[in-house]
């Protein structure tokens, strides 16, 4: 984000009575648990404040400003609650020395403490914390469960509309955030697939035109299916439709949300999405195949189960606010039912030579020294690998030159792409495997 797309910070300073009131809320909570009197003076005090915070909270105060829309009271004294433990440490203080386990961040439990409320005013808080609630809803307080003892949390944007910071975006759970800003330039595929990518791309950057300015339906996603062979280029073409929404792109581990315990899989999905939801960063889901593959036939309550885990999975990933890539180097093992409400299917085909040739000179170190024979349309010739492969035969070949305090040349190449094909552990001479680069082999690998 640039410094001038952040959002304005709010004078601090100007709510300092919210903190000051919440001071004297648990001094007056700390002596109601001793069964100690709260003095006249400290009531006069705490009259005080609320009258200067009901100002903040007004129409035309910071909080307006800040929030965007009307909230009651009480959903004011939650913010205010959650807010100040991160922007005043002796708040933070004060809430581990009113609970137990001590935790910085306020319970719902303590937050009914803190405010003396009733058993009414108790409901109206449990529902003003309800995922469905305003709260939650407009992404302003994180909860990370329903009970009344679970720590209510300040949502990063708030925080970042706080104090004019952009937001850290946290890894959602299950998921782990993604290395690398490839871009377009990058990407070597058919004009086709580059385009198919470009579409996804508008399904996301014109939302609000088609969806609110002219009515279309509204869908969640968009959803896009990438296929192809290990190292066609999926990983990365999902890296450059993060760099070109400016967005991080975030790897989510199925291994880590799948359980064997019933509920417990939709439980795990519904946090990654919940964190997820309406925030600006791409998922990307893989093996695809492995969850929506063609349903079989139900012989035990297991298979049952899964499949309706399977459901679940696919109405969270279609209701979902944001763009999610799933990829899969088994495509027709896919369920056609499923692939057709995706918003895009894009295929990686494995490069043919031109593409091999274009992988090889963009792969190979930009500022190493080449051989006069390092041709990259000869080595793209002779062994027809994936781009994947590309790039791990350049650079082991890169390192090998560096090693030898050699520039790079064909006996370095030849060596790589020889490391990389003995990896799918294929059967054959080098000459077969090589063609005419097998003669630029070590001795004792051989020629025959």
């Amino acid at each position: 984000m640039n410094p001038a797309d952040r959002p304005p910070a709010v004078d601090l300073q100007a709510l300092q009575p919210e903190w000051d009131r919440l001071q004297v809320l648990a001094w007056c909570l700390t002596l109601s648990r001793q069964g100690r009197e709260v003095a006249e003076n400290e009531i006069a005090r705490l009259r005080a404040l609320q009258e200067e915070v009901d100002t903040l909270r007004g129409p035309d105060g910071p909080w307006a400003r800040l929030v965007g829309l009307p909230l009651a009271q009480l959903e004011f004294d939650v913010l205010a609650a959650v807010a100040g433990c991160e922007l005043e440490p002796r708040l933070g203080w004060i809430y581990q020395g009113l609970q137990n386990p001590p935790q910085v961040f306020p319970s719902r439990a303590l937050v009914h403490e803190l405010l003396a409320l009733d058993a009414l005013q108790g409901q109206a808080l449990r529902a003003a914390l309800e995922p469905a609630g305003t709260l939650r809803r407009q992404r302003l307080v994180q909860c990370s469960g329903d009970d009344a003892w679970q720590p209510l949390r300040a949502d990063p944007g708030l925080l970042a509309r706080l104090t004019g910071q952009p937001p850290a975006l946290a890894a959602p759970p299950g998921a782990e955030r993604v290395a690398g800003c490839a871009t377009w330039e990058d990407l070597v595929l058919p004009p086709e697939r580059l385009a198919l990518l470009h579409e996804f791309l508008f399904w996301i950057q014109y939302r609000e035109t088609v969806e609110e300015r002219w009515g279309g339906q509204s869908v969640g996603g968009p959803v896009a299916l990438f296929a192809g062979p290990s190292g066609t280029g999926k990983t990365m073409a999902a890296s450059v439709i993060a760099h070109a929404l400016g967005w991080p792109l975030f790897r989510v581990d199925l291994g880590r949300l799948v359980s064997k315990y019933v509920g417990e899989t939709e439980e795990n999905l519904n946090r990654l999405f919940d964190a997820a939801h309406g925030r600006p960063m791409v998922l990307q889901f893989d093996e695809a195949d492995a969850l929506f593959a063609k349903r079989g036939e139900i012989k035990e309550a297991r298979d049952r189960y899964a499949n309706m885990e399977v459901s679940h999975l696919l109405t969270r990933i279609e209701s979902h606010r944001g763009p999610c890539i799933l990829t899969t180097n088994l495509r027709r093992q896919m369920d056609a039912a499923f692939t057709r409400r995706l918003q895009v299917v894009v295929e990686f085909p494995r490069p043919d030579a031109a593409a091999r040739t274009a992988l090889w000179e963009r792969l190979l170190p930009a500022r190493a020294p080449r051989a006069p024979g390092l041709d990259p349309a000869r080595l793209a010739r002779c062994a027809a690998l994936s781009g994947g492969q590309i790039r791990n035969a350049a650079l082991h070949a890169a390192y090998l030159a560096a090693a030898q305090e050699q520039p790079i040349g064909l006996p370095q190449a030849a060596l790589g792409i020889w490391r990389e094909l003995a990896k799918d552990e294929q059967e054959g001479s080098a000459s077969s495997a090589l063609g005419e680069l097998a003669c630029f082999l070590p001795q004792e690998i051989g020629h025959a």
